[in-house]
């Protein structure tokens, strides 16, 4: 399973759901610490949004990246069947200049309430309509393309706001250890990837396990 790594972006419901999953990745075989998911020497950070979540589970990606963009449809379809105690959220990874106009472009539609609509737009125009959305200029017509009022948006792009996200999200990156996308983390202590498995379907089997392990103490 190939994926983005850093050098390459360098150069260039419910619990009967989850159990069933995890049912499945079991019969593949269980998943082998250090070989399909990493336990990290030291805990990341994890958010838990409200009391009744108990699991942090992240996926690290970059807008840019095609196998993000692939990962998509099979990521939501997946995240629609978690558990409630669950909390999902995506890290928009910010490893090089682009990377990191993209992360802010994600955490200005978060604050501006847009992701929803706009997050698989974005991903369209990158892949299927040639955009690079690297400068404010083409960022702004891709907002009023959408009818997205761009300059509430661009307001963000500039904030204080954003960049705390972004400070935050390298901070995350950095303590999974991330070094290519797509990846997930699973409550601060391990990581997994499509290449680490073979397959990003595997991969979210192997999550499903973890979310398990940690739920189950």
């Amino acid at each position: 399973m190939k994926r983005m790594n850093r050098r390459d972006f360098h150069t260039g419901v419910v619990a009967a759901s989850a159990l069933a999953l995890a049912g499945r990745a079991r019969a593949q075989g269980a998943p082998v610490e250090g070989q399909n998911y990493v336990r990290l020497a030291s805990a990341a950070p994890v958010l838990l949004p409200t009391p009744d979540k108990k699991v942090d589970v992240v996926e690290f990606f970059w807008y840019g990246c095609p196998h993000c963009n692939a990962f998509e449809p099979l990521l939501e379809a997946w995240a629609r069947r978690l558990p409630a105690e669950v909390s999902f959220r995506r890290v928009h990874v910010g490893f090089g200049p682009v990377h990191q106009v993209h992360q802010k472009l994600f955490y200005a539609l978060e604050e501006a309430g847009l992701l929803e609509t706009m997050h698989r737009k974005v991903f369209a125009a990158l892949h299927q309509q040639g955009k690079r959305l690297v400068t404010e200029p083409e960022i702004v017509a891709f907002l009023n393309d959408n009818g997205v009022d761009a300059a509430k948006v661009m307001a963000g792009f500039r904030s204080f706001a954003v960049n705390t996200k972004a400070t935050r999200a390298k901070q995350l990156t950095d303590a999974y250890k991330i070094d290519g996308v797509p990846a997930m983390g699973v409550q601060g202590r391990y990581y997994t990837s499509g290449s680490l498995n073979g397959s990003n379907e595997r991969m979210l089997q192997v999550v499903d396990f973890l979310i398990q392990r940690v739920r189950s103490g």
